[in-house]
């Protein structure tokens, strides 16, 4: 059976980045996928050598029909996953104003905001039925790579569940690719402690200062144990990617020392969780 990568989401947001990535890794690629032929791939590339195929949807309306595809392959015993590949409007704005292209559906509307506002709403649905969704807002290509390399390069294991745990604050925004989101903000803030303000969740003090007291205890335990039966619940109904998003107030201290604490108690559980922290140095 084929291990196949359908790459879809917001023109400008890195598809075509994301999928040269892809065949960095020794995936087979195929861009701008026709949606009549996607059944013929999948059969040749299920019987011949080459068994990870990532298939690239251009328009709006073909990610949507690709996406009904998806469940018919499915049922036919492939491993599919949707990736969709997300950015906000101002940051797609720029980018559109920088490379002096044309938005896809710019000849309907008088602004390449209008424009994008379309595309998004038209692919909602598109995004509701991925497995992993990627912001690229804040990611350059080499960072993006990064992350491609960490989803989709061999493991060993194409069954186990992929787990991130992220940090961020609330002023800059929630994340929009992720599954699970804890706030917190009612644990004592360092930022007004002269000794911790300059430091960050990384460090020793600040830790101690977050993580040490009951308070913050008693709340990584109950999220333990959400955790401890959501995450076979989530793996028995076949979902490859989780995404829990840890937040304060900046995101420089509190959530990461949270996020840094959830990390290492997953790693004694036997996972292999992807850490970051998006807005530490913000």
């Amino acid at each position: 059976m084929a291990d196949i990568l359908l790459i879809a989401g917001l023109s400008g947001a890195g598809r075509s980045q994301a999928a040269d990535d892809l065949e960095d890794l020794g995936w087979f690629v195929v861009d701008n996928m026709p949606i009549a032929l996607i059944d013929k791939v999948v059969e040749l590339a299920a019987t011949g050598e080459q068994s990870q195929l990532a298939l690239v949807v251009g328009s709006a309306t073909h990610q949507t029909d690709a996406v009904v595809i998806v469940h018919r392959l499915r049922d036919a015993g492939h491993r599919v996953r949707v990736l969709f590949l997300d950015a906000s409007t101002p940051e797609l704005v720029r980018r559109y104003g920088a490379t002096k292209r044309k938005h896809p559906l710019a000849s309907r509307f008088s602004s390449v905001e209008e424009a994008i506002h379309e595309e998004r709403s038209l692919l909602e649905t598109v995004k509701g039925a991925a497995d992993l969704v990627i912001d690229t807002s804040g990611l350059n290509i080499h960072q993006l790579k990064t992350q491609i390399v960490e989803l989709f390069a061999p493991t060993g294991d194409r069954d186990v569940m992929q787990l991130s745990i992220v940090s961020f604050g609330f002023k800059h925004g929630i994340p929009l690719d992720v599954d699970l989101v804890f706030d917190v903000r009612f644990l004592p803030n360092p930022h007004w402690e002269d000794q911790l303000r300059e430091l960050s969740g990384l460090d020793e003090a600040v830790k101690a200062f977050t993580v040490d007291q009951p308070l913050a205890q008693e709340f990584l335990s109950k999220v333990q144990g959400l955790l401890e039966f959501l995450l076979p619940a989530y793996q028995a109904e076949g979902k490859s990617y989780l995404t829990i998003a840890i937040g304060c107030t900046g995101g420089r201290h509190r959530s990461v020392a949270v996020t840094e604490a959830i990390g290492a108690w997953m790693t004694l559980q036997g996972q292999r969780p992807r850490v970051t922290h998006r807005d530490m140095f913000r």
